[in-house]
């Protein structure tokens, strides 16, 4: 099928339902009745490691494959935005065929990122390479999702920018040379530098100015530069030498199963049901991968613990629901960052427990929660925000009434699948 054919299918199905800036589709819910989950599921591949294989095999002068692909909607803007810089894209059922290309978008190309943060994060630094103007574009939160990093590489390195509410217009070139960032900034950031660096005519460095935050999304960035063939020196995650000159080569990948879905059925489980989770590498480079050892912390029955999440931000709204019913108290710290994410999850993540009965107070940076056995039900407001559907969803598992999800189509974005999934596994 031809990548463009499937990609307008896609967007008919999902895009167009799931607009809208931080408020759900009323019209668009799930109701869910209070039951166990039980069964057997194959969760996604991991979007994180998905979104780099697809950008490094772009890259690559020649073919490479993808396996075991799932077309969520931050996958397809990231395949619609490479097709933009020049590869050749086609697909047959889970998989990716790729003929890559220099990173070489058209003059004034706009590039539609969709509301995908990594898609816009990593691939702004790669149009920077080709020195030409360069258009991106977003939906719902994602233009307003901070970008101060590389603005403050476009003043140091004379790159000239523009902001306004539906586009960032870019114009100049990247040099090899310092680059002098924050570690507890998105990295996202330095997944980005990352990619584009190697392609310079000279050597670079990225310095970090304080610890490394989300430090196993280096890891998995670094483990794909690798597989695709470019070389990076890690000086203790403070430095990263960048050899200038390089090229990616070709290389056939399959995406490994996803640990921050995975959460949500393995939270579930310490909640007392019985699902078994398929799919996942033991040995994985996911930082998400965390959310085994936070569980086993919690115990059985589980008791309050507090948990640092300046690693592992998107496994926060499912934490939360779990802390619910965990006896004691539970702190969720180091999470300010929640603050930009498709919602503010701090605050989404409060109303979404709150609104189901459970004791929840919101802080500047963290979530103080005092569990009770069980919650009410209620009604839901994703905000637009897979992760609090999909938190929601689990959080029914222990509820004594029905819980209803307003604007539960947004789990597009990432797990096209799941209530197809999580219906298929409540025990009634």
């Amino acid at each position: 099928m031809k990548w463009s054919a499937l990609f307008f299918r896609l967007l008919k199905k999902s895009w167009a339902l799931c607009c809208g800036e931080g408020k759900a589709n009323k019209h668009m819910k799930q109701v869910l009745t209070p039951c166990k989950l039980a069964g057997s599921v194959t969760v996604p591949p991991s979007k994180s490691q998905a979104h780099r294989a697809v950008i490094a095999a772009c890259l690559s002068a020649g073919r490479s494959e993808i396996k075991n692909l799932a077309f969520s909607q931050d996958i397809t803007a990231t395949v619609r935005a490479m097709e933009t810089f020049g590869a050749v894209i086609g697909t047959e059922g889970c998989t990716l065929s790729v003929c890559g290309a220099n990173p070489l978008p058209t003059e004034n190309a706009l590039i539609d990122c969709g509301e995908s943060g990594s898609t816009l994060r990593f691939l702004i630094p790669l149009a920077w390479v080709s020195g030409i103007p360069v258009r991106f574009t977003g939906r719902g939160r994602l233009l307003s999702r901070p970008l101060t990093p590389y603005f403050d590489i476009c003043h140091k390195e004379g790159i000239h920018y523009r902001q306004t509410e539906s586009e960032i217009y870019f114009c100049g070139k990247l040099k090899g040379g310092i680059y002098s960032l924050p570690g507890n900034i998105s990295s996202q950031f330095i997944t980005g530098l990352l990619f584009a660096l190697p392609l310079l005519e000279n050597d670079s460095t990225i310095e970090l100015t304080t610890p490394l935050e989300s430090a196993g999304y280096i890891d998995m960035t670094l483990d794909v530069l690798k597989q695709y063939g470019i070389r990076v020196q890690n000086e203790d995650y403070k430095r990263f030498h960048i050899p200038g000159g390089q090229r990616y080569l070709p290389h056939d990948m399959t995406v490994e199963g996803d640990y921050s879905q995975a959460a949500f059925y393995l939270c579930a489980n310490a909640m007392g049901s019985h699902v078994n989770v398929l799919g996942l590498n033991k040995n994985s480079y996911q930082g998400d991968k965390e959310i085994i050892s936070i569980i086993e912390r919690f115990g059985s029955p589980l008791s309050g613990i507090t948990i640092d999440v300046s690693q592992i931000p998107d496994l926060v709204p499912v934490l939360a629901v779990l802390a619910s019913q965990a006896a004691g108290e539970t702190r969720i710290v180091n999470a300010g960052r929640l603050r930009m994410k498709e919602s503010d999850r701090l605050r989404t993540t409060t109303e979404m427990l709150t609104a189901l009965g459970a004791n929840i107070k919101e802080g500047a940076d963290c979530l103080i929660i005092h569990g009770k056995k069980g919650l009410s039900g209620g009604t839901v407001d994703s905000a637009n925000d897979h992760r609090i559907a999909m938190a929601a969803a689990i959080a029914a598992t222990v509820a004594d009434g029905p819980v209803t999800v307003l604007g539960s189509e947004c789990v597009a974005k990432s797990y096209g699948n799941f209530w197809q999934d999580y219906l298929s596994l409540c025990t009634y």
